[in-house]
């Protein structure tokens, strides 16, 4: 209740400043004149193939990166050699900006979604590392000894269960790096996607229909958010972080 509050009250501002002069309107338009231009922008094909375009670099991205994040996490953390060894490449590698890889990407893939798709992996891909690497350290020593005397298979027994949590924290998010890096590389890029309305609408002077589109990314990455924090909690009904108490 009070985050829709919240909300109301920063729609209220958004209305009012403009129209007060306390922000230029021509550059800041009042929220009202934001949502005609998405209603409007929402009878266009084009609107519904950018927002295709940007969920389907960032789903694919997302996926590729916890793929890849669970797999090599799994494999380093369970491996104390190599986590030795590639601690140091990882901390180099991890605080790289993505944004300073478009060159690269550009002159690799062309203006298009897969250079796009690289900043996407890129980014997304240590979020879930470094959240798998910290679960599979946290294995109790306990459950190590019990499985090794047992013979009983340690990924599936011993460093799923533990790492889970960390996993569902570094997925939710990679989930929001993604959209971000999705949503930037179509803006720098130009790759399809509503990055690149945004551009487009910024060059040609359609400041409302900036903000519009503004707007449903912000939208897009709530929604994606609620989805992932839902999901989160059903994945981890057993565990005793988002399990809820049962009365007596």
């Amino acid at each position: 209740m009070k985050g829709l509050l919240g909300l109301a009250c920063f729609g209220a501002l958004w209305e009012v400043l403009p129209r007060l002069g306390v922000v230029p309107e021509q550059w800041a338009p009042p929220l009202s004149r934001v949502v005609r231009a998405l209603l409007v922008e929402a009878r266009e094909r084009r609107f519904w193939d950018a927002i295709w375009d940007t969920l389907v670099t960032w789903a694919l991205g997302l996926g590729i990166a916890v793929m890849a994040g669970i797999v090599v996490g799994v494999v380093i953390g369970a491996v104390p050699v190599l986590r030795t060894a590639t601690a140091s490449t990882i901390e180099f590698l991890r605080p790289i900006p993505s944004v300073a890889l478009i060159p690269l990407a550009v002159v690799l893939y062309g203006v298009t979604i897969t250079s796009t798709l690289v900043l996407v992996v890129y980014a997304s891909f240590w979020q879930v590392l470094i959240q798998v690497l910290h679960g599979v350290a946290d294995v109790d020593p306990v459950a190590r000894d019990t499985a090794s005397i047992y013979r009983l298979p340690k990924v599936r027994y011993l460093y799923w269960p533990t790492a889970l949590p960390y996993i569902a924290t570094g997925v939710r998010l990679a989930a929001s790096v993604a959209l971000i890096l999705a949503v930037t590389g179509e803006l720098v890029i130009g790759s399809p996607g509503l990055g690149l309305q945004i551009s487009l609408a910024q060059s040609g002077g359609a400041v409302p229909l900036m903000y519009a589109l503004v707007l449903v990314t912000g939208l897009i990455g709530v929604a994606a958010n609620v989805v992932f924090r839902l999901a989160e909690r059903k994945a981890l009904a057993w565990h005793p972080s988002v399990r809820r108490e049962v009365p007596a």
